[in-house]
């Protein structure tokens, strides 16, 4: 994303989110515990223009998004959303629709490392958000269930149909969309969908120390590799390592490439800045 702004000035405060920004890391909690955090149009639309302000700042380099209480996300609140949703044209669906894609798509496209933290449920909206990440870190009480079939809508939702594939594989992918079920951390863990399983109720403080370093690490080149990993899930062989070359090619001429080798040189650990 662009980090040159108009005049709007940043948003201080969050009305659906709590955050907190230290050591360039952002924790972002879903904080409606009585509601298992369920998602609102507020909620979506505040985490998707957080992740856009951030991105623009440059100032933080990994942020972890979890939820408070007994579960991480129990997706779209069933009266809020599910229930308006009833009352819409389908203008204005296509409207609600694409602000959740545009959600999802902030997760993936914002230049830093997303660390979901899950404990309990991750039910649709909040399987999504939690698919989105980079990575997945869950303790033994997760359980990931895409439910959209099982209201009468496409499993498709928000872009599972495109991501879930690319992590779990088609075969497990079209069984979770399709049929609903849950998937709990274990077998989660098996096909690929958690990235680290913890001890019971450490998923939030392992989150905060793998994102602790990442944010100590080459933000560039961790921005420019979850870049080609998204952009490069499409392309053909040739235009990938096309794209590489360049990549690289304008990360050797960085900051941080050269204080790797004097570093190296020096027998110390290197200062990354980032640049």
């Amino acid at each position: 994303m662009s980090p040159f702004t108009g005049s709007a000035a940043r948003t201080t405060r969050w009305e659906h989110l709590r955050v907190e920004l230290a050591d360039g890391v952002a924790t972002v909690t879903l904080a409606r515990p009585d509601k298992l955090n369920a998602l609102t149009f507020g909620a979506y639309a505040d985490l998707r223009d957080l992740l856009a302000e951030l991105s623009r700042e440059r100032t933080v380099r990994a942020l972890v998004l979890a939820g408070e209480g007994r579960g991480f996300c129990s997706g779209g609140d069933v009266d809020e959303i599910i229930g308006a949703t009833l009352a819409m044209d389908t203008a204005q669906l296509l409207d609600f629709n694409r602000m959740t894609g545009q959600t999802v798509r902030a997760i993936r496209e914002c230049p830093f490392p997303v660390i979901a933290a899950v404990h309990g449920v991750a039910a649709g909206a909040g399987a999504v958000l939690a698919l989105a990440a980079d990575f997945r870190v869950a303790d033994p009480s997760a359980r990931f269930a895409f439910l959209f079939t099982r209201v009468g809508l496409s499993g498709g939702d928000m872009g599972a149909a495109y991501l879930l594939p690319r992590v779990v594989g088609l075969g497990h992918a079209t069984r979770l969309l399709m049929l609903g079920e849950p998937v709990r951390a274990p077998e989660a863990e098996r096909i690929g969908l958690i990235s680290e399983l913890t001890d019971e109720g450490r998923a939030d403080e392992a989150a905060g120390a793998l994102a602790r370093r990442l944010a100590e690490g080459p933000a560039l080149a961790y921005a420019q590799t979850k870049a080609l990993l998204t952009s490069e899930l499409d392309m053909p062989l040739a235009a990938a390592v096309e794209l590489d070359a360049a990549t690289q090619a304008l990360l050797m001429n960085g900051e941080d490439y050269a204080e790797f080798h004097a570093a190296f040189t020096q027998k110390r650990p290197p200062k990354w800045r980032g640049r």
